[in-house]
């Protein structure tokens, strides 16, 4: 396919006449342009709770979740890995991100080196990618070298592999178990991919990461269980948690935190079965830091 037939590139006859409109307008049509994009990003969850599956498997298996895309796509990628880990206290190993043109490029364009297929699987190879990993591929085209290359290796090594992207046929799909296509349309600055489809891939790895993280038990009801006690703030925080959890006052939570050793989930299922550390140590271990199974093999309530 041509750079000129991709969706992401095409000239949005919307903004036809933007330079000449006044600031007010430009930002208005901006604005409804932007708004488009959670309606596109709803006509693909199903394939986004397919991503989520395959990332929650690696994980359960020991692997991990790696990112790769060049440009805006590769600077997200980079972006919501980074997040993961103090939103919900995971190694930092965990989340594995590759941008072409390695760090010099989250600052600046090193856009010539999203051409090379070759760049793609040398970087893959550095990286380790094995069976038990999911590779989540980032391309607004669909058809990035790069990605390509980090792929095709993946694939030969017997990963999961996802294609996050922003055309209906995307090149790289072959290369896919899953594909999510996000449709966003012609950008209001023609080719900008930074815009709609850059606001589309943010909002879709930040569902792939915060539901998996979820499911693996880093979460329960819809507190972040995994903060690590850093400071005075995230001690209250810890309490809290464990207080508006359990019921119980904010002074016997804070003890029950501080008999845990610090560790939340563990507080949490102190408190909610009324049972010692040693024994809902062990149930955690068990079931995999996952509070709410160790808590229904307790017998506590669930």
């Amino acid at each position: 396919m041509k750079f000129d037939q991709l969706e992401t590139e095409r000239s949005n006859p919307r903004t036809r006449n933007l330079d000449e409109l006044s600031t007010y307008e430009m930002l208005r049509i901006m604005n409804e342009e932007d708004a488009t994009v959670p309606l596109s990003v709803r006509e693909v969850l199903n394939e986004v709770a397919s991503a989520v599956e395959l990332c929650v498997r690696s994980l359960e298996m020991g692997g991990r979740i790696v990112y790769a895309g060049a440009g805006t796509s590769g600077r997200l990628g980079v972006l919501d890995a980074a997040e993961v880990v103090p939103t919900f206290g995971v190694s930092k190993d965990l989340f594995v991100t590759m941008i072409a043109g390695g760090q010099e490029a989250l600052a600046n364009a090193v856009e010539q080196a999203e051409d090379s297929i070759e760049l793609g699987e040398e970087e893959a190879k550095k990286v380790d990618i094995t069976e038990k990993d999911a590779v989540v591929g980032i391309s607004a085209s669909g058809r990035t070298p790069y990605v390509e290359g980090i792929l095709k290796y993946a694939r030969k090594q017997g990963a999961r592999t996802i294609l996050i992207c922003n055309v209906g046929t995307p090149r790289l799909t072959e290369l896919a178990d899953v594909t999510i296509a996000v449709r966003t349309g012609p950008e209001v600055i023609t080719g900008s991919t930074r815009l709609k489809a850059g606001t589309a891939q943010k909002m879709v790895l930040n569902m792939i990461s915060t539901v998996t993280m979820v499911k693996v038990g880093r979460v329960f009801g819809n507190y972040m269980i995994g903060v690590k006690i850093l400071n005075r703030k995230l001690v209250d925080r810890a309490t809290r948690i464990v207080s508006e959890i359990s019921d119980l006052s904010y002074e016997e939570s804070e003890k029950i935190l501080e008999a845990s050793g610090r560790e939340v989930p563990l507080a949490i299922l102190m408190a909610l079965t009324g049972l010692g550390k040693e024994k809902c140590e062990e149930s955690l271990k068990r079931n995999r830091g996952h509070v709410r199974s160790a808590l229904k093999e307790l017998g506590g309530v669930s």
